[in-house]
């Protein structure tokens, strides 16, 4: 799991809850399977949404620009961002996202290796909605400031708490990555974050041009595109 703070500013944030707020909203259920609608409750912005789909290419063209989300996530393809709404008590039970996903209005598949929450609101706006996310460490509670996104395996079991007040808005949405295996693609945040900081202390010597080979040979070789 990793947060990434800061991906919108406030002003984008605000610009676009007004837009959002002023749109119809449907079922949550019709964009899950029969095992997600046993405990889904909440309501989403249609999937072919006009709105939607200029709001998520704003999303996605700041976020390919963002280096931490670039390092964690390799990407490759994205499922287009989504965006969903839970007030008066609205949940999601425990649930896995389906590995495969088609992309709205195309014929086009893609692999889910991370799934992406980008918050739209404050912590304080609401009570309750909480992300929890299940993995071998235990439970883990996400709540974060409005304009920073958590990114987590799409392999996790995760739920979203019964929202008590308020409303709780956030985008959601997921990537196929470059690396599909959890573990390398850690090894190789790492990796590029401790080389950014070396270069950062001091500059492009030898060594971290040593390292720099290392991460790309790696890469190349676990790379599939």
């Amino acid at each position: 799991m990793l947060h990434i703070p800061g991906v919108l500013t406030l002003e984008q944030v605000l610009k676009i809850r007004a837009t959002l707020d002023a749109t119809d909203w449907i079922d949550g259920r019709t964009t899950v399977g029969q095992q997600g609608a046993q405990v889904k409750k909440n309501r989403q912005l249609d999937e072919h949404s006009t709105v939607g789909k200029e709001i998520g290419n704003a999303i996605l063209s700041v976020l390919v620009k963002n280096p931490l989300f670039v390092s964690a996530a390799l990407p490759l393809r994205y499922v287009p961002p989504l965006f969903n709404r839970y007030e008066g008590g609205e949940h999601y039970g425990f649930h896995v996202d389906g590995s495969v996903r088609t992309i709205p209005g195309t014929t086009l598949s893609l692999r889910t290796d991370l799934s992406c929450t980008l918050f739209l609101c404050e912590p304080e706006e609401y009570d309750g909605g909480e992300l929890i996310v299940s993995d071998t460490y235990g439970e883990h509670e996400v709540k974060l400031p409005a304009g920073d996104m958590i990114l987590y395996p799409s392999s996790s079991l995760h739920k979203v708490e019964p929202v008590t007040r308020g409303a709780r808005v956030c985008s959601f949405f997921w990537v196929q990555s470059m690396v599909p295996d959890d573990g390398r693609r850690t090894m190789l945040y790492e990796l590029d974050q401790n080389i950014q900081k070396l270069r950062a202390q001091i500059g492009d010597t030898s060594e971290v041009l040593g390292l720099t080979g290392h991460y790309h040979n790696l890469l190349r070789q676990w790379a599939q595109i």
